[in-house]
């Protein structure tokens, strides 16, 4: 099937011409008639596939109708970060240059001035995150009563990220004769849920299993030791044939640490995570997507929804802690039809989040190995626990429990140890000190002095100058 054929209007077409697609995908086929039709809408594809242009181009066409007052949009998309909401709106303009729509983009770290300004000329088209939107929200900035189309987009990192308060709320204000388009790469219980809460006879597309990644990425999972992480990884990236990669890491000082080591052995490399400002993401996004930086270490908010031209690996530096953010992770390569290579570093002590990672896709990860780097079995901890890298050569702390606080030590005789009494040379007349602590000192104390060893420093026990 052509795009020609799913009944979108001459100008979306030619607009789709000039960006290169002839073809739908399958969720794309499958969700642009019911959308025309005005039904609601409840897509399950795997990160890749193209959701976001089953969505976009049949809302220009509904909207092509109609001019949006001020703030009063017509349309609200809601997504969980910075960068899929500024992807959404650069669809918009990649689809909608035919149109003379207006759109606003309301995300965190962006001046609240300019965006209020484009409210109040009136748009036709919302990208919000929901932390921001509520922000104007309650500033009186924005009505949301005249909204008749609302997707809510990525639903499982929206739960993830603890959004679904934001969004019940936003919802709640919005009319209830309205369409909803609510898009997810997974759908679990909670999303399943959510979904028949705010859709009305929805038409349930799923063109892929739940979280199953694209067969056009080929798969490796390196288990190393904890100390041989840093240099598997280097050793990677150099034998590979890698044009461009996403480096993967779970915490955002983990990204700064692993960005500058890459950067002092010559690699050409940039960090991105949520501590950043707003403008330094974009721009730092922008030269990865234009190939002014090869390499980019990421946390997990790069791992939805990006759409990274030509992407040829993705490293997981870190195994991750939720096993759908592994599809996520390596969906950022392998897209539109083009192969793409993921690898994951694990160390013994990943041996359960591997697992719910391989029940998750179904199959097992194939193993790999690099040549003078030992192989390291992976190791189940009873109880499930997952340990703490440790340093080689270094003993493991011990954690602090009772069980690792000596007993009191057995009482000396009563003369062994005890320092011969001295005064204070600096001032006469001072206490006379003992270094005994059971010693009895000024006014009857026998308390003995804590953390100080066998002795109670002089200064302690010094009258002060002056009295009240």
């Amino acid at each position: 099937m052509a795009f020609s054929e799913l009944g979108l209007s001459p100008e979306i077409l030619q607009a789709v011409s000039e960006a290169g697609y002839t073809t739908p995908t399958p969720i794309q086929e499958q969700a642009i008639p019911h959308v025309q039709l005005g039904r609601d809408v409840l897509g399950c594809a795997q990160t890749g596939t193209g959701k976001t242009a089953s969505f976009v181009p049949p809302m220009i066409d509904m909207l092509a109708a109609g001019r949006g007052r001020a703030r009063m949009p017509r349309s609200l998309i809601l997504e969980p970060t910075r960068e899929l909401a500024s992807q959404i709106a650069s669809a918009f303009e990649v689809y909608g240059k035919y149109h003379r729509l207006t759109m606003a983009l309301l995300i965190g770290g962006e001046s609240f001035t300019d965006q209020e300004k484009k409210l109040d000329r009136g748009v036709d088209v919302l990208i919000a995150t929901p932390g921001r939107l509520l922000d104007l929200y309650g500033r009186g900035k924005i009505l949301l009563q005249d909204v008749r189309i609302l997707v809510i987009d990525e639903a499982d990192r929206m739960l993830d990220m603890g959004f679904i308060p934001d969004v019940e709320r936003i919802v709640g204000l919005l009319p209830k004769e309205r369409q909803t388009l609510f898009f997810s790469a997974t759908m679990p219980p909670e999303i399943k849920r959510l979904a028949d809460f705010f859709l009305s006879d929805p038409k349930e597309i799923a063109v892929t299993p739940p979280a199953s990644p694209a067969e056009t990425v080929k798969q490796s999972l390196l288990v190393v030791g904890p100390a041989d992480k840093r240099e598997a990884l280097f050793r990677l990236i150099r034998s590979e044939d890698v044009k461009n990669a996403l480096i993967f890491c779970n915490r955002k000082r983990d990204v700064d640490l692993l960005s500058r080591s890459l950067a002092r052995h010559g690699f050409d490399v940039a960090a991105l995570h949520g501590d950043m400002a707003q403008a330094r993401r974009t721009l730092t996004l922008e030269r990865f997507k234009n190939g002014e930086i090869r390499l980019l270490a990421a946390s997990d908010v790069a791992a939805r929804g990006l759409d990274i031209a030509g992407l040829s690996h993705v490293f997981c530096f870190d195994v991750p802690h939720h096993a759908e953010d592994y599809v996520h992770r390596i969906g950022r390569t392998g897209r539109a039809g083009r192969e793409g290579r993921s690898f994951m570093l694990a160390v013994p002590e990943d041996a359960k989040a591997v697992s719910a990672i391989e029940k998750l896709i179904g199959r097992e990860i194939p193993r790999g190995r690099i040549d003078g780097l030992a192989e390291t079995p992976l190791e189940f901890v009873p109880g499930g626990s997952r340990l703490p890298p440790r340093v080689e050569g270094r003993p493991p702390r011990k954690s602090f429990s009772s069980q690792n606080v000596p007993r009191q030590a057995k009482r000396r005789p009563e003369n062994e140890g005890q320092r011969e009494k001295t005064s204070d040379p600096r001032r006469e007349g001072g206490p006379t000190i003992t270094g005994n602590p059971q010693t009895p000192r000024r006014n009857g104390d026998t308390d003995a002095a804590v953390g100080f060893g066998d002795h109670l420093p002089a200064f302690l026990a010094r009258r002060p100058k002056h009295t009240l």
